[in-house]
């Protein structure tokens, strides 16, 4: 089976048409939307019995194990416009020690893409989106990863790409960005200051907005994490899946990817709780869902140590909100101290280097398992959603003098 098959394979496509996530209101295909008349995010939709049709599970396993296997699932129909970094299957690893004072534990690990993160699957099919839409220009505020992504894939594309990120974003990722091909500029604000930035610019520039679910495709890629995760399952789902939520495409697109496979059979019974985590210091969608409302509210002085997750307002908040609700989810907050907490324990007692925001994950489940939310028996799914090598690590500064025995300088 060759390594590059379903880049090189021509696979029927099966998207109809767009539909504001709002009010239902129909947009045409294959033309450059933005978001809808009522102001809100477009979602993909499919004719998915014609896709059931056309491809089955055993024809999924035959094809390499990586994010282009579901292309009858996805929006790109020309193959030579598909721009890839190579995005491979991420593993599910199971916590044996973490899970100690729950029921099973699994992380699926989002830091073995490329660029270090989930982002990567977002950008992916969004890039190849805009190539196939003929946009050149294009422009998005960015907490770190989702910039490294974007210039990652554009450059492979040959689009122009304009990056703006918060001052205080990890420098590892601002110079990720800039080495990947990609303007980069800092600004002494948070995301949506970078987003109002990038918004005003865009009649002057003439770039493209790629903000956060500001464009449809970005939820088509990381509606293959919920693809994915239920192939990986034997085609079936965890009991809850713990997601780091900021903008929460990801979110929203899994919870697309198990109701489009559920409508086709693939999966049967009770679909995933979803849980959107987020940091106490920028809670918005907890706040709003334990308000009962169907926005959330801008949060003010945003700030967590964990940066994906610092997103003081989200144009897709009843998406997420709407997803955790018909899941019987819920949406829980977790402190910086927890944050970093847990992240030390997965390291130490697994050998597993989350990201702050996979770290939240892992700190909510354990909170929620204490408070009888999420039961022993429950099987339960972390994400982490980059590499732990992209953020600050403890430092290691004990040294040896060679000229003596290590037992004599050990301590």
């Amino acid at each position: 089976m060759h390594c590059l098959s379903n880049l090189n394979a021509d696979r029927p496509t099966f998207v109809t048409h767009l539909e504001c996530g709002l009010d239902g209101g129909r947009y045409e295909s294959d033309q450059i939307h933005r978001l809808s008349k009522a102001g809100r995010p477009l979602l993909v939709k499919y004719d998915m019995d014609a896709a059931a049709e056309s491809v089955s599970k055993s024809d999924l396993h035959e094809r390499p194990a990586d994010m282009w296997r579901y292309r009858e699932f996805l929006p790109v129909r020309r193959t030579e416009n598909i721009i890839s970094l190579g995005e491979c299957q991420t593993p599910l690893i199971r916590m044996h020690k973490l899970e100690a004072e729950g029921g099973e534990l699994l992380v699926k690990d989002e830091g073995r893409l490329p660029t270090g993160s989930f982002k990567a699957r977002g950008l992916c099919m969004a890039v190849s989106m805009a190539k196939e839409l003929g946009i050149s220009r294009i422009a998005m505020p960015t907490n770190g990863n989702a910039g490294a992504a974007l210039a990652a894939y554009a450059t492979r594309a040959g689009i122009e790409t304009f990056v703006l990120c918060p001052e205080d974003t990890p420098e590892i990722n601002v110079r990720e960005i800039a080495a990947q091909g990609a303007k980069v500029w800092r600004v002494n604000g948070l995301i949506n200051d970078c987003g109002r930035m990038v918004g005003e610019g865009s009649a002057t520039m003439d770039w493209f907005d790629f903000s956060t679910l500001k464009e449809p495709y970005r939820i088509e890629g990381k509606k293959t994490m919920g693809l994915e995760l239920a192939d990986q399952l034997g085609w079936e789902v965890p009991d809850v899946i713990f997601y780091p939520t900021g903008g929460g495409t990801g979110l929203i697109g899994m919870w697309k990817a198990f109701n489009e496979l559920k409508a086709i059979g693939w999966l049967t019974g009770k679909l995933p709780r979803m849980v959107a985590v987020q940091a106490t210091g920028c809670a918005p969608i907890v706040k709003a869902f334990e308000q009962g409302a169907r926005h959330a509210e801008l949060w003010p002085d945003a700030a967590t140590v964990a940066a994906g997750i610092r997103v003081p307002v989200a144009v897709g908040d009843f998406l997420i909100l709407d997803a955790v609700r018909e899941s019987h989810g819920f949406a829980t907050a977790v402190t910086d101290e927890e944050i970093v907490d847990g992240l030390n324990e997965a390291a130490q007692k697994e050998g597993f280097l989350m990201c702050p925001e996979g770290a939240a994950t892992y700190a909510a489940w354990k909170k929620e398992v204490r408070s009888g939310r999420v039961s022993p028996k429950d099987r339960c799914v972390l994400f982490n959603c980059a590499t732990g090598l992209k953020y600050p690590l403890p430092e290691a500064n004990n040294t040896l003098d060679c000229h003596k025995s290590f037992a004599e300088q050990w301590s």
